[in-house]
């Protein structure tokens, strides 16, 4: 089934203002992309990770829906919030697992020029997670940059919409950002 964005943000649109059909009937337009988005998550999981793509989007798409104040804007800021989601499960799922404390041998990733649909090496979602909370303390556009191109797969022109600044502002974020994650992800598990 093939919908234009348009198409796709305007029922975005109508589920943001109550309307539950609408929910219905955009699961099956945007889950192929949901379901590519999980993929991307889960290749740096864990070989033995337990939740398969198809239990994550499930579990995002249900979390979203059910939110009664979510107003997303268009498609792009809709995919924002379910790999917001879609994180944050991640991360509920290793704490549930007995995660190891902060540097027990987790692995060490790259924030580099890789967004979501490159290849990405293993992480640890705990770890990234806490260093993306620590770069929102003190820069939370730095930190949603992030976000945005690392685990959405926006592009730069993307992100600059769903944050309404300059695509040469998310160009800056987006280098600043990796450099300080880079930096406090090798120190975190190094300690």
């Amino acid at each position: 089934m093939s919908k234009s964005p348009s198409e796709i943000t305007q029922l975005i649109a109508n589920l943001a203002h109550g309307d539950r059909m609408a929910g219905d009937e955009l699961l099956p337009m945007v889950y192929q992309e949901l379901r590519s988005l999980a993929g991307k998550y889960l290749r740096g999981q864990r070989r033995d990770h337990t939740l398969q793509p198809t239990a994550l989007v499930h579990e995002a798409y249900l979390k979203m829906i059910d939110q009664t104040q979510a107003k997303w804007n268009d498609r792009a800021h809709f995919f924002a919030v379910a790999a917001t989601a879609m994180r944050q499960i991640l991360v509920n799922h290793a704490v549930a697992r007995g995660a190891l404390k902060r540097g027990g041998g987790r692995a060490k990733i790259a924030i580099d020029e890789n967004v979501a649909g490159a290849e990405q090496p293993e992480f640890d979602p705990i770890a990234l997670d806490e260093a993306l909370k620590k770069l929102a303390a003190f820069d939370e556009r730095k930190s949603k940059v992030v976000e945005l191109r690392f685990f959405s797969g926006l592009t730069v022109d993307e992100v600059a919409e769903v944050l309404n600044v300059s695509k040469s502002t998310v160009e800056g974020d987006w280098r600043m950002a990796r450099a300080w994650l880079s930096r406090e992800l090798a120190e975190g598990g190094a300690a």
